[in-house]
């Protein structure tokens, strides 16, 4: 079994497309993906810098309205921050469409793949009001542009950012023994959720070997990760803890908190074995299946301690193993999956992507809701379930259905013949039972239809 680049574009891409050729080749992905990021350019999001100025305007007109002298100038204030919240709420909807004309436009594929598997890797929700709506600028900020990077690197963004501090709650969390717990007289603040997610999650997996004691200890250095409206992410050495701590055996710090301790300590995380098993199992799952090979894994592991995590000589090893191109069909595709490789064959324009937020909530956002993948709401910090039992239960799969059905017309109202959107949707891997269906459908939007819901059109 050898590289194939229909398969190549359905189970490593965001699907076949009527206007691109997917790559001939793992060089030629790779190529793709190392060169310019030609789908970020096209459809441009900003960096948390803007979210954080926003959130700032927005706190100042709030503290203005709290101090007004009369009723007249706090009802003013309040219909301006009315309108300041709606007009952030219409950008923010943009970013996400932008997001998903990346899927449906890219002709790097794998690259957006990518990016949304370590997305969900490093999971932060914008739940907190400092936050709100910066989900898509952390993704830009740290993880799209170390996708291509070491996992040293990507880590270290996603630990300073302020979505991820504010998400687990790191952003309050205070030395016992730091100067302001001394100060207050009590030593009760410290938080441990980012270093137990870090350690169970991130790097060293559920079965790694660390214990409690190695979570409290890598609580109590991340201690001094602070974030702020005005200056952004800091380090503040006020609220660490003091002292060196002991984590998996190996000793950080000193008397005097740093930042650069924290960063030794994530250099020698990432680079640890359990971790390389961890990640090499969890794209193989992702890409592969529910139980991937063991071999693959193992191959994907040794890389990335070869080269220090570097990414990409990890990923070519996913795209040269054999157990990648095995026939017939892989995982379930997740909602935002289906939907966006759908897009993608029905070759739509940018213009047929809606702009106004109840349209596109209508035919992209509001559906993945009802497929159970609400945008950017993960349940928890593991991220969306990779189970295909997850994806297909009867409700969730009425609501595939009933999308296949409906959406692509309101998108196009002239939509390709169903036999030549079955050539471009699967390729050359359309059985015949779905080829006689969707050359005897009565319409084509019921043509669409029958191959979008098909169980073929459902899996990678």
């Amino acid at each position: 079994m050898r590289f194939d680049p229909q398969l190549s574009a359905i189970r490593f891409g965001c699907g076949l497309s009527a206007k691109l050729d997917p790559p001939a080749s793992p060089s030629a992905t790779m190529a793709l993906l190392q060169g310019p990021d030609a789908a970020a350019a096209a459809f441009p999001i900003p960096d948390f810098a803007h979210v954080r100025k926003a959130v700032f305007a927005y706190k100042e007109v709030s503290v203005a309205r709290k101090q007004a002298k009369t009723e007249a100038e706090a009802l003013n204030l309040h219909e301006r921050m009315k309108k300041m919240r709606r007009a952030y709420q219409i950008e923010a909807m943009g970013w996400a469409r932008q997001t998903l004309c990346r899927r449906v436009f890219a002709e790097d594929g794998f690259r957006e793949r990518l990016t949304f598997f370590w997305a969900d890797h490093f999971t932060a929700r914008d739940t907190k009001q400092r936050t709100r709506n910066g989900f898509l600028p952390y993704v830009e900020d740290s993880i799209r542009p170390h996708v291509i990077g070491r996992f040293a690197d990507m880590l270290k963004a996603v630990i300073t950012h302020p979505v991820m501090l504010e998400y687990l709650d790191q952003a309050y969390s205070i030395g016992p023994n730091s100067k302001v717990a001394q100060r207050r007289g009590r030593n009760d603040g410290m938080n441990e959720n980012l270093a137990r997610e870090l350690l169970e999650l991130h790097l060293l997996g559920v079965e790694g070997p660390y214990t409690q004691t190695d979570v409290r200890q890598l609580a109590e250095l991340l201690t001094g990760l602070r974030f702020g409206l005005k200056q952004g992410f800091h380090f503040q050495s006020d609220f660490a803890e003091p002292g060196p701590v002991t984590i998996l055996g190996h000793r950080y710090g000193d008397e005097t908190p740093a930042l650069s301790h924290i960063i030794e300590a994530m250099e020698d995380l990432a680079r640890h074995p359990a971790t390389a098993r961890h990640i090499g199992r969890k794209l193989a799952i992702h890409f592969l299946g529910d139980a991937p090979d063991n071999d693959l894994v193992a191959e994907l592991a040794a890389r990335f301690l070869e080269t220090d995590g570097d990414l990409p000589a990890v990923y070519e090893v996913l795209l040269n193993h054999p157990a990648s191109w095995y026939p017939g069909p892989g995982n379930v595709k997740q909602p935002v999956d289906f939907i966006g490789s759908a897009l993608r064959a029905l070759d739509l324009v940018p213009r047929h992507v809606p702009k106004k937020p109840r349209d596109l909530n209508q035919v992209a956002f509001g559906p993945l809701r009802l497929m159970g993948q609400a945008w950017g709401k993960p349940l928890g910090p593991d991220g969306w379930p990779e189970d295909d039992s997850a994806w297909i239960t009867p409700q969730r799969m009425a609501a595939r259905i009933h999308w296949a059905m409906r959406a692509p017309f309101l998108l196009r109202r002239v939509l390709p013949d169903p036999r030549a959107f079955l050539r471009v949707a699967l390729g050359d891997t359309a059985p015949k039972d779905l080829i006689f269906a969707a050359s005897a459908a009565e319409t084509r939007p019921e043509g669409i239809g029958i191959i979008l819901a098909s169980p073929q059109f459902q899996r990678m």
